[in-house]
């Protein structure tokens, strides 16, 4: 006599666990004092979220002969761990990922908040409300996907794909490298995750977030001559120098640069941006005319440019202008001027950039992991509105240049994302619950 089919993976998994979900949640959130990540004031301690999530899968983890997933930590620095955790499919080559959440938070300001940032804690009005930094980015992720791998190792469905959730070190921060999940590719630990989609849990509101920004830190400084401001003939005032300096630089990038014809097709808020964001100089009295200043800012740029070619534009800009001081700025009044030719003097601009230039991404709109999203998303949440943005994520456009087919959604709210009085809603994970889910149903019919 034949076995009875099993039950289909939605009826055998069922829904995300309140009391598991925010059990483990509590326990992260009360690491997070201590995995702020801004140094070197802030060096965060992944391992303590590391241990939670390996204590919360040990039981159905083969350490224990408990249950099927093979739970791996891997550290390339003290106290910073990266967990990979398997449930293993029974047909080579058919692989399905959850990767991104990671187990860091940007820094929080307790006397800022309205409360504790460091414990999770409820509102009193509104029980679906979850509170504490890292619950909309990322540790609220790291215990739904979490919670993911633990019942699929309780229930045990035969899959052909096998399930693999990379939880990892070092997000927030660019300055050390090779430590997150830049060290799991370098050392082709995640080379079987190719052969699959490559959903990347890191960002808000439930949608597919289907392109990303790149990001270039940018500070352009202006030298010129100090001078009382009496005697303003005798100075090279160095802030209008840079003030029409960077706007023939503006100027010249959006020419270069215009909106892009697949802006539109991706959903774009905004085409490329160029803006300065700081200004800053030594110091003096009113009454003298700086020397020097510098004006710092970034360009988010679409992904359907390259950060390269912009870098090298933008130096080109500014080797004109020093070339063509006299003609190519405009000058403030009848005695602003950039050189003095009886002191042999010319103002000079400069332009460098920060080492943590970001490549955006534009998701593959034809992959199978794109479909199993939408489908999943529009059946689970009741519609599918894929979005872009060029806010920047680290990391991800790396693993598409390595051949992953990554996809990006997440679950948080966008309007608490390193903001205070962060929070994420119960009713949004359950439903990121059953969306990845339904992704793995989708690619075990179709296998």
């Amino acid at each position: 006599m034949a076995s009875p089919a099993p039950a289909p993976l939605k009826d055998a998994v069922g829904g995300l666990d309140r009391d598991g979900f925010v059990a483990l949640l509590s326990k992260l959130i009360g690491e997070s004092a201590r995995l702020q990540n801004d140094p070197p004031i802030h060096r965060p301690q992944e391992d303590l979220v590391a241990e939670h999530v390996v204590d919360a899968l040990r039981p159905v983890s083969t350490e224990t002969g408990g249950g099927p997933l093979v739970v791996r930590k891997v550290s390339y620095a003290e106290g910073r761990s990266n967990v990979i955790v398997e449930y293993p499919g029974t047909v080579p080559g058919h692989v399905v990922s959850f990767v991104g959440m990671h187990m860091d938070v940007v820094p929080a300001n307790p006397s800022e908040w309205d409360f504790d940032p460091f414990s999770l804690t409820f509102d009193s009005e509104d029980k679906d409300k979850l509170r504490g930094r890292g619950t909309t980015d990322c540790l609220g992720h790291v215990a739904l996907v979490a919670q993911l791998m633990r019942r699929l190792g309780e229930v045990k469905p035969p899959l052909k794909h096998s399930v693999i959730a990379v939880f990892i070190a070092n997000e927030e921060n660019s300055s050390v490298t090779g430590i997150g999940v830049d060290g799991l590719v370098k050392d082709g630990l995640l080379d079987k995750l190719k052969t699959g989609p490559l959903f990347w849990i890191d960002t808000a509101d439930k949608q597919p977030c289907i392109g990303t920004g790149g990001m270039i830190p940018w500070h352009l400084k202006a030298t010129g001559k100090l001078f009382h401001s009496g005697l303003a003939h005798k100075a090279i005032n160095s802030m209008e120098m840079n003030m029409e300096a960077l706007k023939e630089i503006q100027k010249q990038f959006y020419t270069d640069f215009p909106p892009h014809e697949k802006e539109k097709l991706y959903k774009f808020a905004t085409p490329s941006t160029m803006k300065p964001t700081k200004w800053s100089y030594p110091g003096g009295g009113l009454n003298q005319i700086p020397g020097e200043c510098t004006i710092s800012g970034d360009i988010r740029l679409t992904p359907f440019y390259s950060t390269s070619d912009v870098v090298e534009k933008l130096k080109g800009y500014v080797e004109d202008i020093n070339e063509r001081l006299e003609t190519v700025l405009d000058t403030r009044g009848p005695v602003s001027k950039y050189v003095l030719p009886d002191e042999n003097l010319r103002g000079r601009i400069e332009i460098s950039f920060d080492g943590d230039v970001m490549n955006g991404v534009a998701c593959n709109l034809e992959s199978r992991g794109f479909k199993a999203l939408c489908k999943a998303t529009e059946e689970i949440v009741g519609h599918v509105e894929p979005y872009s943005i060029t806010g920047s994520l680290p990391l991800i456009r790396e693993l598409q240049d390595e051949g992953f087919d990554v996809q990006t959604a997440g679950y948080g709210l966008l309007k608490t994302y390193h903001a205070k009085n962060e929070y994420c809603l119960f009713s949004d994970m359950a439903q990121g619950f059953q969306v990845f889910v339904s992704i793995i149903s989708q690619l075990e019919e179709a296998a």
